[in-house]
């Protein structure tokens, strides 16, 4: 019997918002058939500036994150019914998730060869209310809060918005899978920020989801970008933030597989940037905005402002293998994509020293090269930009070679691939119209 018949319900049951000595605690109940989940997020008091907390609209913010961390144990078994017992959600609302669930677990879905259409995805069982809730705020809001993943991409947000920096505040996300994210954090510090101007949101997941994962029930890729969305959001409240400013590119808008909708970064992209300010606005509050200040930019772009501040170049991790041990692991998809869009700008010997061997001459690497570079080839499921750039970062690696032969890699596309000198890329002068950068940070972005 799949999972999905075996397990078709999983349920909210409940949460509970309380203070203990140091920290703002808030506790989850999930269960899954006869497996309980108990997973918590603990805000230290130090990351809380806010004096007049609004306690019932505190408590809607713990209630929808309550909805989106489900999603960690809904993909257990991807459940055809997903029953709320702890609070109301009306149609729209429903939907909002639906969507978001959907599409955020299209990866997993597909890598656990699983044809679901939408319509029969998932029917989310919760009381609709009675009336709209509305909030109304006598705060004013301020600054900017900026969360930071230790990439180049939370690089050039933090420098773009060096200008605002006495009312910016920084966020890290720890999750006790990962618990502390020394990138980001040198990141910060070499950003002129300190840990006394860095909030923290705390996330234990219930390990034994993680149990269950051995035994077979389906597991894969989340949307973790939207968790943290909702997570930014009780900290830009509880700081009285007007904005949270996001470090995700166009590039992110690409897919992975062709022919479908299946995009690893689908919580990065514009649709669900788009859809998550409307949530807020109508749901949530209107005087925090959600946005990306590099959505007008493609990751080719970003990479030369990166470049700009060298300095970053010794402490900024991408790789999701690395976190643990804070280095890049020189063998997945994002150390070669990294290295691949630094090669036309970092000198050689330092880019070898940064990912510990010359990656275009790792002949074990030929498979996901193909991946980045082919579009009839399934992308690799990283966060990577688009095949365009890619490609011209490769022919410019080609183009810029002093060697008399070329790295493996770049040998096999310049004689096998369909390498073409002449051909023209619209990399460069590229700008993404589709964005919700305010004017004032779109210049700061721009003179960087």
């Amino acid at each position: 019997m799949e999972i999905r018949e075996q397990y078709p319900e999983f349920i909210f049951e409940s949460y509970k918002v309380e203070r203990t000595a140091t920290n703002l605690h808030v506790s989850y109940v999930y269960t899954l058939g006869e497996h309980r989940f108990e997973p918590f997020f603990d805000i230290p008091f130090s990351s809380i500036r806010n004096e007049f907390i609004n306690e019932e609209f505190l408590d809607a913010l713990c209630f929808n994150f309550g909805i989106i961390n489900a999603i960690n144990y809904y993909k257990l078994s991807l459940a055809p019914t997903f029953t709320i017992k702890c609070g109301e959600l009306d149609d729209m609302q429903k939907a909002f998730f639906k969507k978001l669930f959907f599409n955020g677990l299209g990866e997993l879905m597909f890598v656990n060869n699983l044809q679901i259409p939408f319509d029969s995805f998932m029917a989310i069982n919760a009381p609709t209310p009675a009336e709209k809730k509305q909030f109304y705020f006598d705060d004013v809001f301020h600054g900017n809060l900026i969360p930071v993943g230790g990439g180049k991409d939370s690089v050039v947000t933090l420098e773009a918005l060096r200008g605002w920096r006495e009312d910016n505040l920084c966020l890290q996300y720890n999750r006790n899978l990962y618990p502390e994210n020394r990138a980001a954090i040198d990141c910060i510090r070499l950003a002129g920020y300190s840990m006394e101007k860095t909030c923290n949101f705390n996330l234990t997941l219930d390990q034994h989801m993680l149990e269950l994962n051995k035994q077979g029930f389906y597991n894969g890729h989340i949307p973790f970008s939207s968790c943290l969305a909702f997570a930014s959001f009780i900290i830009a409240y509880l700081n009285n933030k007007a904005n949270i400013v996001l470090s995700n590119e166009a590039s992110a808008n690409e897919g992975n597989v062709k022919g479908t909708n299946i995009n690893h970064q689908y919580s990065k992209s514009i649709e669900f940037e788009n859809d998550f300010r409307s949530y807020t606005a109508t749901y949530l509050c209107d005087k925090i905005q959600y946005f990306s200040l590099l959505r007008c930019m493609n990751e080719y772009q970003i990479v030369k402002k990166f470049i700009k501040f060298p300095s970053y170049l010794s402490v900024f991790r991408s790789c999701n293998v690395g976190t643990k041990s804070n280095s890049w692991c020189g063998h997945c998809a994002k150390c070669l994509y990294v290295y691949i869009m630094l090669y036309p700008f970092v000198d050689h010997e330092q880019l070898v020293e940064i990912f510990g061997h010359d990656l275009y001459n790792d002949q074990t690497l030929g498979g996901l090269f193909n991946g980045l570079i082919n579009p009839d080839a399934t992308k690799p499921f990283e966060c990577v930009g688009t095949r365009e750039e890619i490609n011209y970062a490769v022919k410019l690696a080609i183009e810029q070679s002093k060697e008399k032969q070329l790295p493996v890699l770049l040998e096999w596309y310049r004689t096998s691939y369909n390498y073409n000198p002449t051909e023209q890329f619209g990399v460069e002068e590229y700008y993404n119209a589709e964005h919700n950068i305010p004017e004032a940070y779109l210049k700061a972005l721009q003179s960087l």
